[in-house]
């Protein structure tokens, strides 16, 4: 029986912090509301949060409906705008996963949007690697759970899998599925307390 790893997406496959940093703040622009402009440490310190999360800290002051309204938008705009642009694949990405591929089946669980992993797949060719994916703006919850319904989708033992990523909240995600953490120390966050890494 193969084991399974499942990646987290952002600070752990690639850097799309300045893409996205870009994009959203195009799309507030365009929406008509003059702020500060979002910074990639903004979007670094908000990565692996859920969308709603997201909204809540960059766009604090609008209220909740105006608020998804915009995050929608941003979330549109932003998988437009990377499907041009692209981002930055961490090195060897695709090679590891073809050598994972040979022992592992592998799989994705990110807190973004619909669109956006297909996105990611198709724009750096790995979506031969992975076997299923699947997101917040699917599933509406948390990573765990999010991680949890792929689990089970797919009939992954937990004894049999791992969750790859790169913050305290993917840390906690994968305490919540029950499976064992490994810290991406080259991403986002910082786990002290991972008992598993890779640089």
């Amino acid at each position: 029986m193969k084991k399974g790893i499942i990646f987290d997406m952002d600070g752990t496959l690639w850097d799309s912090a300045a893409e996205v940093a870009e994009s959203w703040n195009e799309t507030v622009k365009r929406a008509g509301y003059d702020r500060k402009p979002i910074t990639v440490k903004d979007i670094q310190s908000v990565m692996g949060k859920t969308m709603d999360v997201i909204a809540r800290i960059l766009f604090p002051d609008l209220e909740e409906g105006e608020r998804q309204k915009l995050l929608a938008q941003c979330g549109e705009e932003e998988n437009d705008y990377l499907r041009i642009h692209g981002a930055t694949l961490y090195p060897d990405i695709r090679r590891t996963m073809e050598q994972l591929k040979k022992k592992y089946h592998l799989y994705i669980v990110s807190n973004c949007q619909c669109g956006y992993i297909e996105l990611v797949m198709e724009k750096n060719k790995i979506g031969g690697f992975i076997r299923d994916h699947e997101c917040f703006g699917n599933t509406g919850t948390c990573k765990g759970e999010t991680i949890k319904l792929l689990m089970e989708r797919n009939g992954i033992d937990r004894a049999q899998a791992a969750y790859i990523g790169d913050t305290m909240g993917d840390c906690e995600a994968a305490r919540l599925a029950e499976i064992p953490f490994i810290f991406a120390s080259y991403g986002f966050g910082r786990v002290p307390e991972a008992a598993l890494k890779i640089s």
